[in-house]
């Protein structure tokens, strides 16, 4: 099978909610991160063949196939095609898969995979609300009722769920977030995503970090649910935000001069139970490590995203993993998740995170609504 490589990444800072990037129209915000990537891979965009987009909320300004309108909005030509797609919050970490295995496949040799998500602009859930406004029915029909009964199917039940099971405590859930805002605090203290980001309006650095929370402040936070252990400090930010990658063959390598950073090494998927939807991660991490013939030792560095804390710490307590390799430089809890665009942003930290620090593996996953999970697996060249 002919190889995949990351010949670039990129993305912007990640806005708070009704930050700086919330005046950003949505296509701009993709179309910065697209020029962006274009101008520092030095690529003649007249070769990238298709733009495939990570959103979730397609509506208003984020639909009509916004991964299209961003490319033309970036004065890109007109010649590359655009889809947009929706595997909820992985949505863009599927958009590398599906640009890594048009590669694989031999169909295609220069693909861009890219994600954005403005939920300053359009709110999670918009449109289900409007929908449900018109008189449409929810999302679940009969047949799903038949099957998993009448029952609450949220992110927040099911990371209440996570905690039950594993028997997470909020006190363990606060150290965690603590420990994600001071790791993100550090790395921009640092200079550690100077190189990654594109600045957007002014804004250069992720605004989610708050350097100076204390574990006396977390405590004093109400929890999401009566009797439960999620509060909003250890649950991720409602963000802003874009990424994106450029995936090559080994013949546009050569053909356009091109310098591979990363090979991608294993992609995999995997489904789970949708009433807990966030568990995937684990079952697909350990499907994707065995599929590539390697155990959790020989990962170095992790990004998992932090929809909740729950996610991350059950992931590490059943894959048996280092936590200091997981998410170093902090998390969604700390540096936001927005959405469309997280999976795209994660790949871009955990690609110049590789190359900071001279290692050699990296995996990405995350859950996703429905109870799944993708997990790519990176080599750096």
């Amino acid at each position: 099978m002919a190889e995949a490589y990351i010949v670039g990444a990129v993305r912007t800072p990640v806005g708070k909610k009704k930050g700086g990037l919330s005046t950003v129209h949505p296509t701009d915000l993709a179309a910065h991160t697209l020029k962006a990537l274009i101008d520092r891979t030095g690529v003649d965009p007249v070769a990238v063949e298709d733009v495939v987009m990570g959103c979730v909320m397609q509506f208003g300004p984020q639909s009509m196939d916004i991964a299209r309108n961003a490319w033309l909005s970036a004065g890109l030509p007109e010649t590359t095609a655009g889809v947009t797609i929706d595997r909820q919050c992985g949505s863009s970490q599927q958009s590398i898969h599906f640009a890594a295995q048009g590669v694989m496949s031999g169909t295609q040799d220069l693909v861009v995979a890219a994600g954005v998500e403005s939920m300053s602009v359009v709110p999670m859930g918009s449109s289900i609300t409007a929908a449900l406004e018109k008189g449409m029915p929810f999302p679940f029909g009969d047949m799903w009722v038949d099957r998993y009964g009448k029952q609450e199917i949220s992110q927040f039940r099911g990371a209440e769920l996570m905690c039950e099971k594993w028997g997470f405590k909020r006190e363990e859930l606060e150290q965690f977030a603590f420990e994600s805002h001071q790791r993100a605090a550090k790395a921009i203290a640092n200079g550690y995503f100077k190189d990654q980001i594109a600045p957007v309006n002014g804004v250069e650095d992720d605004e989610g970090p708050r350097p100076d929370t204390t574990l006396e402040k977390m405590a004093g936070l109400k929890t999401l649910k009566e009797g439960g252990q999620i509060t909003a400090a250890t649950s991720s930010q409602i963000s802003d935000g874009s990424g994106a990658v450029l995936i090559a063959s080994e013949q546009a390598v050569k053909d356009h001069g091109l310098t591979p950073r990363a090979r991608i090494h294993q992609l995999a998927l995997m489904g789970d139970d949708p009433v807990f939807m966030l568990t995937a991660p684990i079952p697909a991490t350990q499907r994707a490590l065995k599929k590539a013939g390697m155990s959790i030792d020989d990962i170095d560095v992790v990004e998992i995203n932090e929809a909740f804390a729950p996610v991350p710490l059950a992931w590490i307590k059943e894959l048996g993993a280092d936590p200091a390799r997981v998410n170093p430089n902090g998390g969604a809890i700390a540096l936001g998740h927005p959405l469309g665009g997280t999976g795209a942003i994660l790949m871009t930290k955990l690609l110049h995170e590789l190359e900071r620090t001279g290692k050699r593996y990296g995996l990405q996953t995350m859950c996703e609504g429905g109870g799944q999970a993708n997990v790519t697996i990176i080599e750096r060249l």
